[in-house]
């Protein structure tokens, strides 16, 4: 009697596809977590001491349990890119590394942050941003698709990650703007952070390239640390191709308040892109730029950086580029909408350079501002202008940043 073993075979690869994809769903819900939250707090204590990477600019932050455990939208911490495994202590995340290769066949190492589609971002636990769907202007967005194999294949978009990254400050006591400042990173004139899916709803995704032409032995050489600068970005702690993973260090920064750490991944002008540590990215100049907020066609929201807030790591409200030039510390951007708090969140900013004014600071006025409303509010009473005297505006830099935890 004849016997088909076809059935057999058919039986075994489904088995082989239900455990990769077993390994990958617990994968995932492995590192949606937070690791080294530092002291907890005395119980019934509303507050508890920061982790040490949030010191010495917050000495306190919500203890646990918080109100966001029962909404997000409360009060408490909020884990908002679910695919990634945040470490308080060190600053850093841990996020999954994706392998592609441009349609010329170079390999191409990427993350993933965000989605232009709700329910995707759903599944693979990163932000969602309706607003990323008016990326798709020019170079602003490129195209691609998965393969067969589940990686990526994209049309075009390279970056050179040889140059070495430098800043020279200005002299004291105005380090901004700096002397002299060359990115660490180049992307070419197709290269932008936005990709379009094709076999994906069309989706425009987030995807910043951490690497490229790179092979796998060569950045398993890096699992540990030791990281090559001239073939990865400069904000790889480590990278690992055997665990599909990289650990990348996040920004402290405010939206409305609430202190957040998010990434800082590309920019549009050299200058910005040296500043963040990020790759110049000149395609994203094809986004839609300076419409209102929730405008239809405005793919960004909006950014506040201090040139000259106050100086020094002991100065209890220090903020701004000048700080972070001469203090070895981040600048402590505001932010606006990120979700759980508005409507509006892009991943994409649009910079909004501001500095006090010389009255405002004789008066004793300059502090540190943490919300995007009390900024403007202050601007409208006088004591806050753009960089050239004018109102407070978006003067065309655009910055990538995906959010990925409230701290409260």
């Amino acid at each position: 009697m004849h016997t088909s073993r076809e059935p057999r075979r058919a039986s075994r690869a489904a088995i082989a596809i239900l455990t990769i994809i077993a390994a990958g769903l617990a994968t995932s819900i492995a590192t949606a977590q937070v690791v080294n939250r530092g002291e907890e707090a005395a119980p019934f204590h509303e507050a508890r001491p920061a982790p040490d990477s949030i010191r010495p600019d917050h000495l306190i932050v919500v203890a646990q349990p918080s109100p966001s455990e029962v909404n997000p939208s409360f009060l408490g911490p909020v884990h908002l890119l679910r695919s990634a495994r945040v470490d308080l202590q060190a600053g850093t995340v841990t996020m999954p590394l994706f392998r592609g290769s441009l349609a010329s066949g170079e390999t191409v190492w990427s993350i993933m942050t965000d989605v232009s589609d709700e329910n995707l971002a759903a599944l693979h636990g990163v932000n969602y941003s309706a607003k990323m769907a008016y990326g798709i202007t020019g170079n602003g967005a490129r195209r691609g698709a998965f393969r067969n194999d589940g990686s990526f294949l994209f049309q075009a978009g390279s970056v050179d990650f040889s140059p070495d990254h430098g800043v020279t400050p200005g002299q004291a006591p105005n380090f901004f703007p700096p002397s002299a400042a060359q990115p660490g990173a180049v992307g070419d004139a197709y290269y932008s952070p936005f990709v379009q899916l094709d076999n994906a709803k069309s989706a425009v995704f987030n995807m910043p390239m951490v690497a490229f032409d790179v092979s796998e032995e060569r950045l398993n050489a890096m699992c540990d640390g030791n990281v090559d600068y001239n073939l990865v970005h400069d904000k790889v702690v480590s990278i690992c191709p055997r665990t599909n993973t990289v650990v990348i260090r996040l920004t402290l920064g405010y939206t409305f308040g609430r202190p957040i750490f998010y990434l800082s991944t590309d920019a549009n002008d050299p200058l910005i892109a040296t500043l963040e540590g990020a790759i110049h990215a000149p395609a994203l100049n094809d986004l839609p730029f300076a419409l209102e907020d929730a405008a239809p066609g405005e793919s960004a929201e909006r950014i506040y950086a201090f040139a000259n807030g106050p100086t020094g790591l002991d100065h209890p409200f220090r903020q701004g580029v000048n700080s972070a030039l001469s203090d070895g510390r981040g600048p402590l951007n505001v932010l606006g909408g990120v979700p759980t708090i508005n409507l509006d969140y892009s991943p994409m900013w649009r910079l909004f350079p501001v500095r006090w004014t010389d009255e405002a600071i004789r008066l004793g006025y300059r502090t540190r501002l943490t919300d995007a409303i009390h900024i403007e509010d202050t601007a409208a009473k006088g004591w806050i202008t753009s960089l050239d005297g004018g109102p407070v505006r978006a003067v065309g830099f655009l910055i990538n940043c995906p959010v990925v935890y409230r701290v409260n």
